[in-house]
């Protein structure tokens, strides 16, 4: 067994990789799992609409209604 990084043999520098990418795929597959929906945002967010019209024009008089 190889105690330093500096002295270990190509075996355990792939036992590392692999057990690096392995711990990547599973905090990436808790993240996702645990992550709310992204629907349930979209549906309690307000609509804004505007109900009257706009009228544009290259006169400078302006015109309150």
């Amino acid at each position: 067994m190889n105690h330093s990084i500096y002295s270990a043999d190509r075996s355990t520098h792939l036992k590392i990789v692999v057990l690096a990418l392995l711990a990547a795929v599973a905090v990436t597959g808790l993240s996702l799992s645990i992550r709310s929906n992204p629907t349930d945002s979209a549906d309690r967010t307000a609509i804004l609409r505007v109900h009257s019209s706009v009228a544009v024009g290259s006169s400078s008089d302006s015109i309150i209604r």
